[in-house]
């Protein structure tokens, strides 16, 4: 059937955004406190600043006559329909998002959301991660998601405890070297 009959779902999940990290069915989306700020600033900058500025570039084109080689128009509407979806996107992601602010963590010796650890494998090589939320993760910063494998072996761990990490390779092992929280 040719697309351009298909009505897009309004209730259309988080697949909006091909490379939008999925949530586990049924949880809460929690998100630091620097995290749900960024989600906001850009959600916000979106809405007041870059949406306007490309409605009015479509306004313009279309203003212009012929819309079927008018690449200002062209381009400006595939835009807009980024930005909406993402602008769908965030709007629900914040709506679920449920803030931990790591520093008022009363249980400061073991490793729970937003803790930074510090911890070592079998070959002795050291890593340092935070653990945040889906939507903030940056592994190759050291920020993992809270519902990565290697977040999920260190919950609950204590500095000293070695735990066990699953990997397709096989089973390794992670010594948990220090943990430490935000100010």
């Amino acid at each position: 059937m040719n697309k351009a009959f298909v009505k897009e779902s309004e209730d259309a999940d988080d697949d909006d955004i091909p490379d939008a990290p999925a949530l586990p069915e049924g949880v809460k989306n929690y998100m630091t406190v620097e995290g749900h700020r960024a989600l906001h600033d850009e959600l916000m900058r979106l809405m007041n600043t870059e949406r306007p500025e490309v409605v009015q570039t479509v306004s313009w084109a279309a203003s212009n006559g012929d819309r079927s080689e008018n690449g200002d128009y062209l381009y400006g509407k595939k835009r807009l329909r980024e930005i909406d979806r993402r602008i769908r996107f965030l709007t629900r992601r914040l709506e679920r998002a449920e803030v931990v602010d790591p520093s008022l963590q009363p249980n400061k010796d073991r490793v729970f959301f937003g803790a930074t650890v510090l911890y070592s494998d079998k070959q002795g090589e050291e890593f340092e991660v935070t653990i945040v939320g889906v939507d903030e993760a940056e592994p190759l910063a050291g920020r993992i998601s809270w519902v990565s494998p290697v977040a999920r072996a260190l919950i609950k761990a204590h500095e000293g405890d070695t735990v066990t990490l699953r990997t397709p390779a096989g089973l390794d092992e992670l010594d948990v070297l220090s943990i430490r929280y935000p100010d």
